[in-house]
């Protein structure tokens, strides 16, 4: 499978160790796209990595179709229950915790962002992108031939052998982009296409992009703008100018926005103490910490907290 449990022992620095799960596929598998079923993800991994439960993080996509059953799965520390004929997408660099199997079934796709064509992948930048739904509800007219496309692809997948492997690879990778294509038409979903008009912003469309992958898995070692735009190989005159065409905002202020969004997800749903979390968000000194927050809330790490849960600071 994928997932490598080496990366999931405990390392000795407590909560704030969030693993980084690299793609692994297994030998033999092309390139790098993966289709299993959840069921058989669950009888393969015994009782891991639920018992106990194990946040991480991932440098690929994973999707799952809910054909039978209920999915209960944490994203960004929010526990979602997926349905069946609603799909499950947990993107690179989201936190995410897998619940104790249960009766769910369905396909199960993994697969690293290189693997869309670039011109496939400016076009669903906006189902890709971080902050597009962990929970697709495809409309009901479309749910019979998602289900159908998504079983084309895993029996393509396990036809490994029976034809050229560039021909078994480009069958595979049309159908996950076929499947792309219609899971955008869900609700929740920017229009596809919206950041293409024009080359130079599709240019600068696609850098924020990269620079949103990049920010997701290096926000908590990563703080200055100087940081991504050697990460992308570009100026940070370039970088910003993306950034702010994108959303009117300096890249700093993204990066801090996305550390405060952090903070308040583990000081807020997972209940993790101050001083973790600004060990786990890169801050030498909690103090510093606790000067960023208030800043930017009105309210300390532990009163936000307290709010949180209902109690008086």
């Amino acid at each position: 499978m994928v997932v490598d449990k080496r990366h999931s022992e405990s390392s000795g620095q407590g909560p704030a160790a969030v693993p980084l799960y690299d793609f692994q596929p297994p030998v033999g598998t092309p390139y790098g796209l993966e289709v299993s079923t959840v069921e058989d993800f669950f009888a393969q991994h015994d009782d891991w990595p639920w018992n106990p439960p194990r946040p991480g993080r991932a440098t690929f996509h994973y999707l799952i179709a809910v054909t039978e059953g209920e999915l209960r799965h944490d994203v960004d520390h929010v526990t979602r229950t997926v349905a069946p004929g609603q799909w499950l997408w947990v993107r690179p660099g989201h936190a995410q915790c897998w619940h104790p199997p249960g009766a769910a079934r369905g396909p199960f796709i993994l697969f690293e962002p290189d693997v869309l064509r670039p011109d496939l992948a400016r076009l669903l930048a906006p189902l890709t992108a971080h902050d597009a739904p962990a929970v697709l509800s495809p409309p009901p007219e479309d749910a019979a031939w998602l289900q159908q496309t998504a079983l084309q692809l895993l029996d393509e997948h396990r036809a490994l052998g029976r034809r050229p492997l560039d021909i078994h690879h480009a069958l595979r990778r049309s159908l996950l982009e076929s499947l792309l294509l219609r899971l955008a038409d869900s609700p929740g979903v920017a229009p596809v296409g919206t950041a293409t008009a024009g080359t130079g912003h599709a240019d600068r469309a696609d850098r924020y992009r990269r620079f949103l992958d990049a920010l997701e898995l290096h926000f908590r070692e990563l703080h200055q703008a100087a940081d991504y735009a050697e990460l992308l190989g570009c100026s940070v005159r370039t970088l910003s100018r993306a950034a702010r065409d994108a959303t009117g905002k300096g890249v700093r202020e993204l990066i801090d926005e996305r550390r405060l969004l952090e903070a308040r997800r583990l000081l807020g749903t997972a209940r993790w103490d101050a001083r973790t979390v600004a060990v786990h968000l890169g801050f030498t000194d909690p103090a510093n910490f606790g000067r960023f927050f208030r800043d930017r809330t009105g309210l300390t790490p532990a009163a936000y907290a307290a709010r949180a849960a209902g109690t008086e600071a």
